[in-house]
């Protein structure tokens, strides 16, 4: 979920990556920073909730991780 409100601009994984504990998902800006959000357990990426352009706010689910 996101831990803060801003907008996506940059997408580092994509639906079917295996990641780990924390690998770089995607990358959110809010007042001109950048944050990168990271994978919180190793797993496979199963769904993107959000694309480049979003506006998301605190809470939003942004992906979704299944752990094998």
């Amino acid at each position: 979920k996101a831990g803060l409100a801003g907008t996506v601009v940059k997408m580092l994984a994509k639906v079917g990556d295996i990641v780990s504990a924390s690998d770089p998902i995607l990358v959110l800006e809010a007042m001109k920073m950048e944050t990168q959000v990271s994978a919180p357990n190793s797993g496979r990426l199963d769904a993107l909730h959000v694309h480049t352009g979003d506006t998301v706010s605190v809470g939003q689910a942004l992906f979704t991780l299944v752990t094998e």
